[in-house]
């Protein structure tokens, strides 16, 4: 009798988990259809710690905002990036149906932080700048046509690249030429004969005896040499925060760290021989010293820390301690 009474309890508890699995199920079946036939899924967006409103697709919003710090929304040819120093955060939610997404009112309040950057050349005479041209090709049109009229004052004529946030006024070609030339002096009646010397200085150049490849792509945004500010010791290369930044060459970490001195987040690497690459203002470091990289391997990720107005990487060349200029090696011709 109690082995009967034992099945029955068993036969029993079965049927009321069977009830409640089906209750569930059905309770389930039901806030599911609720949620398919009420709510959307969208996102909540957060942007300075605030919520500005819900979007629906946060991979289309972001590529949106990418594509607007890469060229923004003009079609100057002058405008090099724009500078989003916080992007937006998301969240994902389910939203009523009856409730609409933002996505254009979030893009423009993300859009309007942003510092637009120009991209131009100046004319310098002195080290002071005279005259402001847009195009590269334009600046050495200049020079050129300075050296062919065998302008006096060629040794003290640069040209200078300069990102700012207001575009300056151009000067026509033929203008600059006009306003910077600078006739010979005339010989005196009876000249004495003097060595013939070059105004152009020739700069040395060592033999690294190892290739290099780009460390990053990006814009050119600072060149190596004097500027208005200091004497710049590396090459400024701009992309969006995040972009991935490769070794030049293979070689042993030295350094991976932040630096006080403005550097922000660093990698040096050294490659024997008295050469060493740097790598700055990183957002992330993948490396650490001691470790040994080959050429191409990631190493940092790109970001605006130390002392930087944007997203770069501020890469240099030394050899035995003194900088070089990195386009003697890398980015020939741009």
């Amino acid at each position: 009798m109690s082995n009967i009474s034992i099945v029955k309890k068993t036969i029993v508890n079965i049927r009321h988990s069977l009830r409640f699995f089906i209750c569930v199920s059905i309770a389930v079946f039901i806030i599911a259809a609720i949620l398919i036939v009420f709510y959307k899924k969208a996102y909540i967006v957060k942007y300075n710690g605030e919520i500005i409103g819900y979007c629906s697709s946060k991979s289309k919003l972001q590529e949106r905002i990418n594509k607007y710090i890469e060229n923004g929304n003009s079609d100057n040819e002058n405008l090099a990036y724009v500078d989003i120093e916080i992007l937006p955060t998301y969240n994902l939610t389910f939203l009523k149906r009856s409730i609409e997404t933002n996505d254009e009112e979030i893009y423009n309040a993300v859009i309007s932080s942003g510092i637009t950057y120009y991209k131009y050349f100046a004319i310098q005479l002195n080290e002071e700048d005279k005259y402001y041209v847009s195009k590269y090709t334009d600046a050495e049109n200049i020079v050129q046509k300075l050296k062919d009229k065998e302008s006096n004052n060629m040794d003290k004529i640069k040209i200078v690249e300069r990102y700012d946030t207001n575009l300056a006024s151009f000067t026509a070609i033929d203008d600059c030429v006009s306003g910077l030339y600078e006739e010979k002096p005339k010989p005196k009646s009876k000249p004495k004969y003097t060595p013939s010397k070059s105004n152009a200085t020739s700069q040395y150049i060592p033999n690294l005896g190892i290739d290099m490849i780009e460390p990053v792509q990006g814009i050119i945004s600072s060149r190596f040499g004097i500027r208005r500010r200091d004497n710049h010791k590396g090459l400024d290369i701009a992309n969006s925060t995040g972009t991935t930044i490769h070794a030049a060459a293979s070689g042993t970490v030295t350094y991976a760290k932040y630096n006080s001195g403005g550097y922000g987040h660093l990698v040096i690497i050294s490659h024997g021989n008295g050469i060493q690459t740097y790598y700055g203002h990183n957002s992330k470091l993948y490396v650490t010293p001691g470790q040994y990289v080959s050429k191409g391997d990631p190493i940092a990720a790109m970001g605006s820390t130390g002392i930087s107005t944007g997203p770069h990487c501020h890469f240099e060349i030394r050899v035995n301690g003194t900088a070089q200029n990195p386009q003697n090696y890398v980015f020939r011709g741009r």
